[in-house]
């Protein structure tokens, strides 16, 4: 896979210099000599001037290509007079919902609304509007009619095509069809961005910028392209033939997928399928009389592009205008650094894969290196630590299929399940290098490995794992089993549990021949789809076997276009084939009770939850289960002043900081 590099546009004004901050006023673009900007990037999130943001990515990206650019970041979108407030953008507006989807950022699993908001000054809540990508481009359109609009970010990516909505329990259109945006970018979107800007700075329209890797748009099906119809429910044939030539394959339409689950698992099952960068084709979905055309996902930038998105001038800080307001995620990532993007993993659940895709980018060894050295130079409040240096996945830096070919043409939705291919280079080399190198920094005293690593990876090298315990631990490392059964695994796409149980003694022995006392935060999941009663009542007894005990839990949360949430509406398996009267069932737990149920299970040791659990046992058959003994699930007397949750409703707590478990052993009468 090749692609034009980065750098191969002219820049479109050839002396612009990198502003100190990209400005979010008139009195900052007055300071700069600017009389109007020409892309407006409207975000979601707080301003914050670092490559963890990526509004600040994409900003300084297209400063670099020599465009103006400024920043309207959680404007009042109450009216359209905020979105004017820096003029109107010679080029197109950029608007984005920002780190997180709206709606997750919001919204709890079970529908309750959040109280803060970690990208917002002061963590404070309710400052951008559900579905925001939707509600700015409308207000950018408003307050400039005849000026491009263009989406991007996470929020619009998982929106791309026809997709259900889990907070309003049905299927919405493409947001680009709702947003009434001109073209929209998913993925990872530096490539694309700089090309649809300087095309449109050269006065294409965006309707007439219709090839383009990663970007959406309306357009009819071009003369001479051979449709591949996987809009057929009634036929085996799902679109996956080989023609040569120009090919699109036809998704079941927006309509289709709105009447009918095993047609929105179908559109599911094909759009994943043509995820790879190497032999994915165009899809086309129809929107009531108009088409949608999904162009191929994004060529991943080569490292030494990546390198020159991580290098460019960052103030690494947020902008001034917020004062001395605490910006919760900036405190949380300010000293960690990104080696990596993407994940092959393909959990089903997980919708890193659909954006960033499953090929490997990583920076180099020097790149890196030199942020670690600006973060020590330039980060007031440095006192050695790195707090985290990882990715999506913190183990998959440098790892990439052995045969380029070979990974052109797979279809495999995972590189590592049901088992690790035997095409993946594994190796843990690279890294193990780069921590030492990382640990001979001047001035750093702590490297910490915050982001979760793959223990099924991990196994594969006992000298990382060595490495990883002896230098990067802080007590406490996170991973995720996410369960113990094999029937939620297998709807997952996750290794079963004698792999965490291997990478858990290997942990053990290496913390020991450390003299460390460390411990393993394994998270769960309750409620994914696949999963019974029974799976999460032996979940739970593997948990007090172990003598786990869950502070936070997870409930499967549906978000937009994961396989998962195939799963949850349609109640049909994607993974497999999907045909009318064929396809492969799943049990969806959609009931509030059900689902409470299965977190009452992870948090089998809290007392509340001990009437719930012991109505659940008994009417499964399970009363055996009830009683003192160390084999016993619940007790069968109830504390006095405890159980509450059988009758009432317990306060709401903020579920915005992740479950946390903790191996340490709890004492249990015998």
């Amino acid at each position: 896979m090749s692609a034009p590099s980065l750098s191969s546009w002219p820049r479109h004004r050839a002396d612009l210099k990198p502003a100190p901050f990209l400005p979010m006023s008139r009195k900052e673009m007055d300071a700069l000599g600017w009389d109007a900007c020409d892309i407006v990037l409207v975000t979601g999130d707080a301003y914050v001037d670092h490559p963890s943001f990526g509004m600040a990515i994409i900003g300084r990206l297209l400063e670099a290509q020599g465009f103006r650019v400024g920043i309207i970041s959680q404007p009042d979108w109450h009216s359209a007079e905020p979105f004017k407030a820096l003029g109107r953008p010679r080029v197109f507006f950029g608007v984005t919902g920002g780190n997180m989807d709206s709606m997750v950022n919001r919204y709890t699993a079970d529908r309750r609304i959040r109280s803060d908001d970690a990208y917002t000054p002061n963590g404070e809540g309710g400052k951008r509007p559900d579905r925001c990508t939707l509600v700015y481009a409308q207000r950018c359109r408003e307050a400039f009619k005849d000026v491009p609009v263009v989406l991007g970010g996470i929020e619009a990516s998982l929106r791309r095509i026809a997709h259900y909505d889990y907070w309003s329990d049905k299927v919405r259109r493409s947001v680009l069809a709702d947003a009434k945006a001109d073209i929209l970018i998913y993925g990872n979107a530096e490539r694309a961005v700089i090309e649809v800007a300087h095309r449109i700075a050269g006065g294409e329209a965006p309707k007439d910028i219709q090839s383009v890797r990663g970007t959406v748009l309306f357009r009819k099906v071009p003369e001479g392209f051979v449709e591949l119809h996987a809009d057929d429910l009634d036929s085996a044939d799902e679109g996956a033939a080989r023609e040569k030539g120009d090919v699109v394959i036809r998704l079941p339409s927006c309509e289709q997928v709105e009447a009918d689950k095993e047609a929105y698992a179908r559109a599911s099952r094909v759009l994943h399928r043509e995820s790879n960068p190497g032999n994915a084709r165009p899809l086309v979905q129809r929107h009531g009389d108009r088409d949608l055309w999904l162009n191929p996902p994004p060529i991943p930038l080569t490292m030494a592009e990546m390198d020159s998105v991580y290098d460019l001038p960052y103030a690494r800080a947020p902008h001034p205008s917020y004062g001395d307001a605490k910006i919760p995620a900036w405190d949380m990532i300010k000293f960690s650094v990104t080696i990596m993007r993407g994940c092959f993993g393909g959990c089903t659940f997980c919708s890193i894969t659909e954006h960033e895709g499953r090929i490997i980018q990583s920076r180099s060894e020097g790149s890196i290196l030199q942020e670690i050295e600006r973060i020590r130079d330039k980060t007031p409040g440095f006192t050695g630590v790195i707090s985290d240096i990882g990715g999506p996945t913190a183990n998959m830096y440098r790892m990439a299929c052995k045969d380029p070919k070979v990974e052109a043409a797979c279809r495999r939705p995972s590189c590592v399940f049901p088992e690790i291919c035997p095409n993946l280079n594994t190796s843990h080399d690279d890294l193990i290098r780069l921590y030492r190198k990382v640990r001979e920094v001047k001035g750093v005293k702590r490297v910490m490995v915050a982001s979760g690593v793959r223990y099924d990876l991990a196994v594969e090298s006992p000298a990382y794992i060595k490495e990883l315990v002896t230098h990067h631990v802080g007590g406490y490392l996170k991973i995720a089993p996410e369960h113990t059964e094999r029937g939620p695994l297998d709807k997952m796409m996750k290794p079963g549990i004698g792999t965490y149980h291997r990478f858990k003694q290997m942990f053990d022995a290496a913390a020991e021949q450390a003299g460390k006392k460390y411990y393993l935060i394994p998270y769960f999941i309750a409620a994914h789809p696949g999963t019974s009663d029974e799976d999460m009542m032996n979940l739970a007894l593997w948990l007090k076997k172990n003598r786990y005990r869950a502070d936070q839990v997870q409930t499967f949360l549906p978000s937009p276009m994961a396989t998962a949430t195939a799963m949850y509406h349609t109640g049909v398996n994607p993974l497999r084939g999907v045909r009318r009267g064929g396809s492969d069932k799943v049990e969806a737990i959609k009931g509030l009770k059900q689902r409470r149920l299965h977190k009452a299970f992870l948090r089998y040791h809290d007392p509340d939850n001990w009437p719930v659990l012991r109505d659940a046992l008994r009417a499964m058959g399970r009363a055996d289960l009830i009683g003192s003994r160390p084999d016993q699930l619940v007790p069968a007397h109830q504390p006095p002043g405890t159980g509450k949750a059988a009758v009432t409703r317990r306060p709401v707590r903020p579920e915005q900081r992740p479950q946390r478990f903790t191996t340490k052993g709890v004492k249990i009468r015998k």
